[in-house]
């Protein structure tokens, strides 16, 4: 689900975020956004994501809630310690501070906090942060090197008004159209994968943003949409309509563009086989036992492979049928052969694991340690780092307090 939603809009205020050191609590950042201060007024999904993002690369987030919280943090099972999951895997490294925009103290503080901030970050409905003060225009014009990110669902333009959900995305912007069997209904992804794309835009734009107040000295406004993120998102398929005026359709598990790209069926159980290129596919007929296939025209190149694959595919069938999956993953894999077994989710941590990418970090001590999914960007100088766990509600609303209000500090802002 996305962000933009503005059902509880209005009761719910943005992140705000200490310096580097203002508030107590958590490790040094040692990241490449060491002191970098980002004032996060998203909830959900997509601006949350951003924004631990922006943690782990060492910014003091401050992330700013309504006082019922974060809806997230409702959204359960499953549950960790009574918290959901969902809110777990999205905002780690954060400090959290209550406020109720339409409470004037409140308000204040949230302005003051967007008035000391280098990234602002909101996904509310367009325009619902002006009667706040905490729209770009009025927070630049006091604050003129913020960059100030707003991801919506449709944009600023006729589709302001339109809530933005990651799974209206998918149905509008064609993705479920891909998705499932031929002859069967759309389906959606199995996450939201417009949301998560989004937050990455969104990481990208402030970056950029960040780079270019570097060399003026002056901020901007990024706009990223989950529409205009979708479309982008579907690459090759976008690019077939826009270059080619072909709409592509529902293949199942096939791809319209290159064979074999798909699950294959073995003795037990089907195995992704991604022979891309016709080098992958002269060692896949090696280990196969298939030595002749490259040599038939039929088969010689990838778009002779793709016009014939309904004769291609019995044949790698009936050899694959005669191994297991994990057998032929462990005999293609040492040749150069991309293929994978079909995993759940705990066989896909299980071979981070033995590939030896670590793939969880538990962040916090005692009984406030959490595991959470690493970061997968790895620095060689600055590296990610994971310095608090997800925030409780208000956890740090005190010191955030005495902070914003203290007037050497607002001085030296």
């Amino acid at each position: 689900m996305d962000d933009t939603d503005d059902t509880t809009a209005d009761a719910v205020s943005g992140p705000a975020e200490p310096v580097s050191g203002a508030a107590a609590g958590g490790r040094p950042a040692s990241g490449p956004l060491s002191g970098v201060l980002v004032a996060d007024f998203s909830r959900v999904l997509a601006g949350p994501y951003a924004t631990m993002l922006l943690a782990d690369m060492g910014a003091e987030v401050v992330k700013v809630e309504g006082p019922q919280g974060d809806e997230t943090r409702g959204w359960m099972p499953p549950v960790r310690d009574e918290v959901s999951t969902y809110y777990l895997g999205v905002n780690r490294g954060k400090r959290s501070i209550a406020l109720d925009l339409r409470d004037d103290g409140d308000a204040a503080l949230a302005r003051e906090l967007a008035r000391r901030a280098d990234v602002v970050i909101e996904n509310f409905k367009p325009g619902g942060l002006a009667k706040y003060g905490l729209d770009y225009d009025t927070v630049s014009a006091g604050n003129p090197g913020a960059v100030y990110a707003s991801i919506s669902g449709f944009g600023t333009g006729a589709g302001r008004d339109v809530p933005g959900y990651d799974l209206m995305v998918q149905a509008i912007s064609g993705l479920m159209s891909l998705t499932g069997d031929p002859d069967g209904p759309p389906y959606r992804a199995g996450i939201s994968v417009f949301d998560v794309m989004a937050g990455n835009h969104a990481v990208i734009g402030v970056l950029a943003a960040l780079r270019h107040r570097e060399a003026t000295g002056r901020g901007q406004h990024v706009e990223i949409n989950l529409l205009s993120s979708a479309l982008t998102g579907l690459v090759n398929h976008s690019s077939a309509y826009a270059a080619g005026g072909v709409v592509p359709f529902r293949m199942g598990n096939a791809h319209p563009s290159v064979f074999p790209y798909e699950p294959l069926p073995t003795a037990d159980s089907d195995l992704i086989v991604a022979a891309a290129n016709d080098g992958q596919f002269g060692r896949l007929c090696d280990v196969l036992g298939l030595p002749d296939l490259p040599a038939d025209p039929r088969f010689a190149h990838n778009a002779d492979r793709t016009a014939h694959r309904e004769e291609l595919r019995p044949l790698l069938v009936e050899r694959l049928a005669t191994r297991g999956a994990v057998e032929w993953f462990e005999a293609l894999s040492a040749v150069g052969v991309p293929c994978g077994p079909i995993n759940t989710i705990d066989g896909g941590f299980a071979m981070a694991e033995r590939f030896g990418l670590d793939p969880v970090v538990e962040v916090g001590e005692g009984d406030r340690a959490v595991p959470t999914t690493r970061n997968p960007i790895r620095f060689s100088a600055t590296p990610v780092g994971y310095r608090r766990p997800p925030p409780r509600l208000d956890e740090h609303g005190a010191e955030l307090r005495a902070w914003l209000t203290d007037p050497q500090e607002a001085a030296g802002a």
